[in-house]
């Protein structure tokens, strides 16, 4: 009896657990357990078990930090979303320290309790007049609104590659503009778009229900 195993054995075993794994991934994510597949950094999950498994979280485990470097890497990734003409009229405004984001907290209106258990606030904008117009002129009835759409794009790159990395997030919407402006010194020429919560959940949110196919696609 030898007391090594074959390659040739090692090769089998090795890919009867691989594919073990990929059948529980499959039961996992169609009965909606998303931390065992996305909660932590470095997984090897696809692109579709990460699109599966993000979901909007509305509050975080304060005592677990992200550091500028980690931020640095979500926003590279998030500046290789597409936009008009490669305007690239996106800007963010990572709110990391506690003082700053107290001072933010009372801007975010209804949005203050899931906001405040994030360690780190991200605030997006766009430039005016960039995105959608040539010249100065506006090269369609869109105008401006192109730049909110390219806004959107980076946010959804920002909230998949943040999944990626083992974090979670939360778009919000409801937010005072102006009092964000003064805050954070943001130029006139920007508008503000939304606030990323980012950090590390500590509820699991279900998948809410998604109307189906062919309420939203119409092949012609």
């Amino acid at each position: 009896m030898p007391s090594v195993i074959p390659t040739f054995a090692l090769k089998i075993k090795t890919s009867t657990i691989t594919n073990m794994k990929e059948q529980l991934k499959k039961i996992m994510v169609g009965a909606g357990v998303v931390a065992a597949l996305g909660s932590c950094a470095g997984n090897t999950a696809s692109f579709d078990e990460i699109v599966a498994n993000r979901r909007s979280v509305r509050s975080y485990d304060s005592s677990k930090k992200i550091s500028e470097e980690q931020v640095r890497t979500l926003i590279a990734t998030t500046q290789e979303a597409p936009s008009w003409a490669n305007a690239q009229a996106t800007r963010y405004y990572a709110v990391m320290s506690d003082t700053k984001k107290q001072e933010m907290l009372p801007a975010m209106l209804g949005n203050q309790e899931r906001a405040g258990t994030a360690p780190v606030l991200i605030v997006t904008t766009y430039k005016r007049d960039q995105s959608g117009f040539f010249n100065g002129e506006a090269a369609n009835e869109v105008g401006n609104s192109w730049g909110a759409f390219d806004a959107g794009l980076s946010n959804a790159f920002l909230v998949l590659k943040a999944k990626e990395m083992g974090f979670d997030t939360l778009i919000m919407g409801l937010r005072d503009a102006d009092a964000l402006k003064k805050v954070l010194d943001i130029p006139g020429d920007e508008i503000v778009m939304s606030v990323v919560a980012l950090g590390y959940g500590n509820q699991v949110p279900k998948r809410p229900e998604r109307k189906a196919l062919d309420d939203i696609l119409k092949i012609k």
